[in-house]
């Protein structure tokens, strides 16, 4: 694994018997002793930590920020404020999925934009051509350390460690006056799990520090990538490269909603393009399908499992499909494996209701 990049934290992983394993380039904690179902539980009713420094993070400054970004993303950068950041996509010519993201502004003309690991190089090429000419954007992923604290009692655990207005963010809101260690910190009230939480966002070299400091809280687990998935699957959330990818639009994967920028973006056209539906799928008991795994109607093959696990929190198999939309509204398919037919209900998105991650806080 010396050929995988390593987050600020890999060894901290390894020397406290985190399992890690390969992720989009890097070496990442799938695990750790607990295990992923306590880690996924845990979350869910207390507070888990997840080292993301995988992730990229992009700055645009200066003074054609907005409107380049207007015309490279599909994020409605115009009723964008600054504090607040925004869920949307970069999108090939005729409306693929290249990477889904969220832009932060920072000020009226100073942007983050933040993008998936495996992404991080073509993403980078894309919106460096489609910048107004004079443009800059600057990489800062390797000297960006960033950490998700989530789960009901997470805001609790940020006042007694970092004590601050926390509170008052919105979802979907963050605060970049903060400070750790005398170094900058970005507050945001997001994250992947469908619970009330944070990602922090502060120096590569602070990250290890800050790490240990809300490990000493007692309702706070760290938590791998193997639960990660689990909750993101369990509330409707889309992986990149998995649920999302370049043959498939917005629209396609449930987002056509979040379309409401009226600029000429690249990709518009395409998309609100309709050929197949993103499709939740619940399984009897706990054996769970594969991604790849074919789903049939009747005799007919109509789609593809795209992910799929156990659900802890909801007691049985869950499923997102890529379905053909003329035929996408059946009650009932077939999922057929190697040896195996699992019969699957559709349902509405999320699997898991009881999520937090809008709770009012004041």
């Amino acid at each position: 694994m010396s050929d995988l990049f390593q987050t600020p934290l890999t060894a901290w992983h390894l020397e406290n018997g985190a399992k890690c394993a390969p992720f989009a380039g890097w070496n990442m904690p799938i695990q750790y002793q607990s295990g992923i179902i306590a880690e996924h539980l845990h979350t869910r009713s207390k507070a888990g930590l997840f080292d993301i420094c995988h992730m990229g993070e992009f700055i645009v400054a200066g003074e054609k920020a907005a409107e380049s970004l207007a015309r490279a993303l599909t994020v409605n950068i115009s009723t964008l404020k600054p504090g607040r950041c925004r869920y949307g996509f970069l999108l090939n010519d005729t409306g693929g999925i290249m990477d889904d993201l969220i832009v932060y502004r920072l000020a009226d003309q100073r942007f983050m934009i933040v993008v998936n690991a495996g992404c991080r190089s073509g993403d980078l090429d894309a919106l460096r051509a489609r910048l107004a000419p004079g443009m800059g954007i600057e990489d800062v992923s390797d000297a960006t350390g960033k950490l998700d604290l989530q789960g009901p009692e997470s805001f609790a655990v940020l006042e007694d460690v970092l004590p601050g207005p926390w509170r008052r963010l919105p979802y979907f809101g963050f605060s970049g006056d903060a400070a750790f260690d005398g170094a900058p910190l970005l507050v945001s009230r997001t994250g992947y799990t469908g619970e009330l939480g944070v990602e922090l966002y502060c120096p590569a070299e602070k990250t290890q520090k800050l790490w240990e400091l809300l490990l000493k809280d007692p309702r706070v687990l760290p938590v791998g990538l193997g639960a990660r998935d689990t909750l993101r699957l369990e509330v409707g959330l889309p992986l990149n490269g998995q649920d999302l990818d370049e043959r498939h639009s917005p629209a396609e994967a449930g987002y056509a909603a979040v379309l409401t920028s009226q600029d000429p973006y690249t990709g518009r056209e395409g998309a609100r393009k309709v050929r197949e539906k993103l499709t939740a799928l619940v399984l009897p008991g706990r054996r769970s399908a594969r991604h790849g795994d074919a789903v049939f109607l009747d005799d007919q093959r109509v789609g593809v499992v795209t992910s799929a696990c156990f659900g802890p929190s909801v007691g049985t198999a869950v499923a997102l499909a890529y379905i053909r939309a003329d035929l996408a509204d059946a009650d009932v398919y077939t999922l057929r494996a190697a040896r195996a037919e699992i019969r699957a209900e559709r349902v509405a998105l999320p699997f898991y209701k009881g999520g937090t991650a809008r709770a009012a806080l004041l």
